[in-house]
């Protein structure tokens, strides 16, 4: 028999510990996320995945609020965030701070997902645009790399929360090779 584990016993870190612990080199950026629940979903997988900040710009809500609460289950008080109104402040801030630019698009020349090399010594900045509309062309413009999580179905593309766990998961998968 495989007994499920209760949470007790995944012996996961206090908030306080986990903001102590050393982070991935890694921010989320959410860019103008018209829906509460994918924003919280994102705080719930930075926390998973240990990210280092989450940035939020344009229209994205900020915790706290009742709707991103129920989807980051507290995550919000773990991962730290910043609003910052205009992304493209945020990517030349950024840029000076030595992150490697990422918009994670569908466009005309993009670097698959698992096709991406990864840098320990690297940081990432990995830009989430609107459910809609995506990554605004001028920050694709703007962006070091644009990569895409290839798909095989019918759909055009992934929730944007999903897709944001499909590449941390590969991201965090190489530094942990390395």
């Amino acid at each position: 028999m495989n007994r499920k584990l209760k949470l007790w016993e995944l012996n996961r870190p206090s908030v306080e510990d986990f903001k102590k612990a050393e982070k991935f080199p890694i921010v989320l950026v959410l860019d103008n996320i018209r829906s509460l629940s994918n924003v919280g979903t994102f705080f719930r997988t930075g926390d998973a995945f240990n990210v280092k900040k989450i940035y939020i710009c344009g229209i994205t809500a900020q915790p706290p609020h009742r709707e991103i609460q129920k989807t980051a289950l507290g995550a919000t008080e773990s991962v730290e965030w910043e609003y910052v109104e205009a992304i493209d402040e945020l990517v030349t801030r950024l840029k000076e701070e030595g992150f490697t630019i990422c918009a994670v698009e569908q466009t005309e020349e993009t670097t698959a997902l698992q096709h991406l090399d990864v840098r320990t010594d690297n940081k990432y900045a990995l830009i989430m645009g609107n459910e809609v509309d995506g990554v605004q062309q001028h920050v694709v413009d703007a962006s070091d790399k644009v990569l895409e999580v290839p798909q095989f179905g019918t759909k055009h593309s992934l929730n944007v929360s999903v897709c944001a766990g499909v590449v941390l998961w590969e991201l965090i998968r190489k530094f942990s090779l390395k």
